[in-house]
């Protein structure tokens, strides 16, 4: 096998993955050698390896396979011309791929994951609403909400909504013109084609879409050209009265270095907060990968009882959920043992002692705040209220409690407190506890869920 006939083969790949898929993926890659039964190829970022590797591994190595049978795995290493500049968190695309309007629609956004559906998304009271909204968006029908804007911690389900979303766009007999990326894509992007000299293509093509979908927003704080762009692109898609979701890890009003008039484009539409997980859902998550999992694992039994103790063990997000779970399925597949509670506390040591252990400011913040039935932005915002002030007195007394963070850390959690500020919540909450009974008790109540 030689670079002639990969770059023959390459193309049957084309009805496999997609036009999308392979430009974005496969055409990047370069044949470097066939020994002892191992292909190697160059890629431009070790991330693009690891993602291929991954989604379409299996299906090079039957096409390779099929033309050469000596041909046994596959192996990827980065190319030693790759570019130092180009980011190793995302792949780098071609460089002649600079944005054309006619074509390049499918090739500029991030594929969608097949698993991220609005059928696969599990609805409990913490999400409730955010599901509800996209919903409505995946609708088409109008722009009520624009932008659509979703906030909230890792793994919460903000990147699987947006997908989800896609997805239901593009199953329609219409098909709009649908693009999602990440704002870190959105800014290379840009980069690319002021340097390849087609800004006026990219323009043209970001302002063509029927729906855009930019992920993890905050990325673009501090960078002012693209936060510029971004802007224009913006307004001229409100205009039309297309449809524009985000997301981000704070709500706009906390992401900081973010120009003044982007924040207040970013709060004129819904802005919803994804909250973590509960108990309720993250059972239903296990419940239904579960179900995928026996499947494929048709030799592994599951005892009762497993589930919930991984439900209520592990409330950090929903990918340290999945995660626990896919490696309790491989090592009992692997091993040949049944799933069992005595095996997952074996299995999942580390992972359990972490998740035992480790309570965040945020989660504090989250749960005071679905305790008092308040604004998680209020929280931490500059209200002074009655109603306000002692959920986060409280807040910042079980934060400094329950976690290793220092009053200068605990402060700039909640708006950028000084640490006096928080010293004097800590100080009132203990004298409070020892005068009222209902104080006592909700900070027993508290302590006990997040520890839980």
């Amino acid at each position: 096998m030689n670079k002639e006939t990969w770059h023959e083969l390459r193309y049957k790949l084309v009805g496999l993955v997609g036009k999308s898929n392979f430009a974005n993926w496969i055409e990047p890659l370069e044949f470097s050698e066939l020994q002892n039964g191992t292909v190697t190829f160059l890629v431009p970022t070790g991330f693009l390896g690891d993602w291929v590797q991954r989604n379409f591994g299996d299906k090079i190595l039957n096409l390779l396979s099929s033309a050469e049978k000596s041909v046994k795995r596959l192996q990827f290493a980065v190319s030693p011309t790759a570019e130092s500049s180009v980011p190793e968190s995302r792949p780098r695309p071609r460089r002649e791929a600079a944005p054309r309007v006619a074509d390049d629609l499918d090739q500029l956004g991030v594929p969608l994951d097949p698993n991220f559906t609005f059928d696969r998304f599990v609805v409990g009271k913490p999400n409730d609403l955010a599901h509800a909204a996209a919903r409505r968006v995946a609708e088409g029908d109008r722009a009520d909400f624009n932008p659509l804007f979703f906030y909230g911690g890792v793994g919460v389900g903000k990147t699987h909504l947006m997908h989800a979303i896609a997805h239901e766009l593009l199953s329609r007999s219409c098909r709009p013109r649908v693009i999602y990326l990440t704002a870190e894509r959105f800014m290379y992007r840009f980069i690319q084609a002021l340097r390849d000299k087609r800004a006026i293509d990219f323009k043209q093509l970001f302002r063509s879409v029927d729906f855009l979908m930019v992920d993890d927003v905050h990325f673009i704080a501090r960078k002012d050209r693209t936060q510029e762009e971004f802007f224009h692109t913006f307004n001229a898609l409100v205009e039309q009265k297309k449809q524009i979701i985000l997301s981000a890890d704070c709500a706009p009003g906390e992401i900081k270095d973010l120009d003044n008039k982007i924040r207040s484009r970013l709060q004129s539409g819904l802005v919803v907060d994804v909250h973590p997980t509960d108990y309720e859902v993250r059972l239903g998550i296990l419940q239904q990968r579960t179900e995928q999992l026996l499947l494929q694992n048709s030799g592994v039994s599951l005892a009762s009882g497993v589930l919930e103790f991984l439900a209520h063990r592990i409330s950090s997000n929903f990918r340290v959920l999945e995660g626990a779970l896919l490696r309790l399925f491989a090592f009992a597949s692997l091993m040949g043992r049944e799933i069992t509670l005595d095996l997952a506390q074996e299995c999942l040591s580390d992972t359990l002692r972490e998740a035992s252990r480790k309570i965040t400011v945020e989660d504090i913040q989250r749960k005071v705040s679905e305790h008092y039935n308040i604004r998680f932005a209020d929280l931490i915002g500059p209200r002074r209220f009655r109603t306000v002030t002692r959920p986060r007195q409280m807040a910042m007394y079980l934060a400094k409690e329950l976690t290793s963070r220092s009053l200068t850390e605990i402060g700039r959690r909640f708006g950028g407190r000084d640490h006096t500020t928080v010293l004097h919540s800590v100080r009132r909450m203990e004298k409070l506890r020892g005068q009222d009974s209902q104080i006592a008790e909700d900070l027993e109540l508290l302590r006990r869920a997040l520890e839980s």
